[in-house]
């Protein structure tokens, strides 16, 4: 059984848009992301990010992690390895 979920994705019907409102913004957040974390995209992309490029986006991202998730959270949430 796959532990990954990319559900929101196939039922979203909200707008694209951000900078209405709150909930509009994380919506379209988790949407784009979802899109930008498919496979095929990140087999495309990730090879023409220079060392420096990749570098800089794992850091933006665990930066939000440590800051936002606990390592329970970190562990059950996202690696899913508990």
């Amino acid at each position: 059984m796959k532990k990954d979920t990319h559900e929101f994705i196939h039922n979203y019907k909200g707008l694209g848009a951000f900078g209405m409102d709150r909930q509009t913004d994380e919506q379209t957040l988790m949407f784009y992301l979802q899109k930008f974390s498919e496979d095929r995209f990140m087999e495309t992309f990730l090879p023409r990010l220079s060392d420096a490029e990749l570098e800089t986006v794992y850091l933006f991202i665990n930066d939000f992690l440590k800051r936002h998730i606990s390592e329970d959270e970190y562990h059950d949430l996202f690696l899913k390895d508990r």
